[in-house]
């Protein structure tokens, strides 16, 4: 009898589920705001809150853990274009792909008050094809140039008034 387990296997092996839920959150920490199915987006809330608070710890040991299991290791190594140089790919890839550093450096600090319930899950609609509840995943407090998006479906309705 196994007890205290109580892991969503969500239909797949082991491996393909925590490649799944890296993924799920490297996308998070990127886009700040995921649409997914509600199974997943409940398992990915606790490996993005896990992250966020080794993001806060801030040590050297901290990266190389959430570095292991997001699976996103550090690029080093970028060849340049005749017309673009190495050190450009490379700093636009560290700003907008560098999911580490961003969780460190943007994300980690505008929780430090914050003791956990880091990310938020809003309930959406069925999904047509399998009626699969569908949830947004997200953080609590966005950062600043995310702060406040305004959806298609809010500005059709003020075009209309």
């Amino acid at each position: 009898m196994r007890h205290l387990t109580r892991t969503a296997k969500l239909g797949r092996t082991g491996e393909h589920r925590n490649a799944m839920l890296a993924n799920l959150v490297c996308s998070l920490i990127k886009h700040k705001r995921v649409t997914t199915t509600l199974a997943k987006a409940k398992a990915a809330r606790s490996v993005a809150d896990k992250m966020v608070t080794l993001g806060k710890a801030g040590s050297l040991h901290a990266r190389r853990l959430v570095s292991a299991r997001l699976r996103q290791h550090s690029r080093t190594h970028f060849k340049g274009t005749p017309t673009v140089k190495g050190k450009t790919l490379r700093d636009a890839w560290r700003k907008d792909e560098d999911v580490v550093r961003i969780l460190f450096e943007d994300i980690a600090p505008l929780f430090k008050e914050r003791k956990g319930g880091y990310t938020r899950i809003l309930k959406l609609h069925q999904r047509q094809g399998d009626q699969a509840p569908l949830a947004i995943l997200e953080w609590v407090e966005q950062p600043a140039e995310v702060a406040a998006p305004v959806k298609t479906e809010e500005k059709a309705v003020e075009a209309k008034k």
